[in-house]
């Protein structure tokens, strides 16, 4: 697959990370991310397509079978194939600086305020051994407690499995943003706990390959200030009036249709992107932080030690004002 430049359409590829009936439900961060995008392509000479996967394998198959030449994955998974398999990887952008998950619990069953916790209690999960199954462990392992001592359980990721955790058969489970808010704005019993507060490695980057990096830089580089244009247009907008109306103009689900979890969950995406510092510039990857999230996974036994984290990322072709 080629790219387009004006007037040809380029298909690329993102993953959900917490795949729900709707892609857009999953958060209202998936349509704020879009937030004007084809606009700020198109300025930078590219037609865009974002297609959603049917999660990780799928994301980082399509990319290193060359038919997308970008992806958006979790950090964790980047650097579990990077060590565990040797794909070559490169992380080019950082959009997410901390976790998009959240656990739900009852405040009166079971408070989640630590993670001593979660210690001999059943967390939901949307998958085994996925993303925010990891998360819990890390949770755990951060604090020094052994990550088994939390069982999992699947359930689905709807704001109904509340019912589960307020019939004591969950401690809780693991949501989306959107999710958290929707169900505290519609059960006074639920409260959130934010894993951010213990995990850092839980981001999400933009990754390509190493000859996709030397082969399409110009392509990527165009991709790239496109979508910091995107983004920084709504870090801007403080009041997200603007994000929202344009975002309505485009979509229509419960999450975005309701203002007050509407401007929730943007104001936790916004501040996701900025780490909660907006002079910081965004999608710049770290290298203090890369390597500590890789130290943090190495700790917690869920990817193999001994590998280069700073060779890992490129932020040479992000917008540089």
């Amino acid at each position: 697959m080629r790219f387009g430049r004006p007037r040809r359409r380029e298909r690329w590829r993102r993953q959900d990370d917490l795949p729900e009936p709707h892609p857009a439900r999953n958060a209202v961060a998936r349509a704020g991310a879009a937030r004007g995008r084809r606009g700020h392509f198109n300025k930078h000479g590219l037609d865009v397509t974002l297609q959603p996967t049917k999660g990780t394998p799928q994301a980082m198959q399509t990319l290193l079978s060359g038919i997308a030449p970008i992806t958006r994955l979790g950090q964790i998974d980047v650097m579990t194939a990077i060590t565990g398999t040797g794909q070559p990887l490169v992380n080019i952008a950082t959009p997410f600086r901390t976790s998009a998950v959240r656990f739900v619990y009852s405040k009166k069953n079971h408070p989640l305020e630590k993670p001593e916790d979660l210690v001999g209690q059943t967390m939901g999960v949307p998958s085994e051994g996925g993303t925010s199954d990891k998360v819990v462990s890390l949770v755990l392992a951060g604090a020094g407690l052994d990550p088994k001592q939390t069982k999992r359980q699947v359930v689905g990721l709807t704001p109904g499995t509340f019912n589960l955790v307020q019939q004591g058969r969950l401690a809780g489970y693991v949501v989306s943003i959107d999710t958290a808010n929707i169900v505290t704005s519609q059960n006074p019993d639920a409260g959130v706990f934010d894993p951010t507060r213990y995990v850092k490695s839980d981001t999400q980057v933009y990754v390509t390959t190493k000859d996709a990096l030397k082969q399409q830089a110009g392509d990527l580089r165009a991709f790239l200030a496109g979508l910091h244009d995107a983004m920084s247009a709504m870090v801007a907008d403080q009041t997200l009036d603007e994000t929202i109306k344009q975002l309505r103009g485009r979509y229509s689900f419960g999450t975005l249709d309701d203002d007050a979890i509407a401007k929730a969950s943007l104001t936790m995406l916004r501040e996701s992107w900025t780490g909660g510092d907006p002079s910081k510039p965004l999608l710049v990857t770290e290298e203090a932080a890369w390597s500590g999230s890789y130290k943090e996974l190495t700790d917690a036994g869920l990817v193999k030690a001994g590998g280069s984290p700073a060779t890992w990322f490129d932020n040479s072709l992000l917008p540089t004002s």
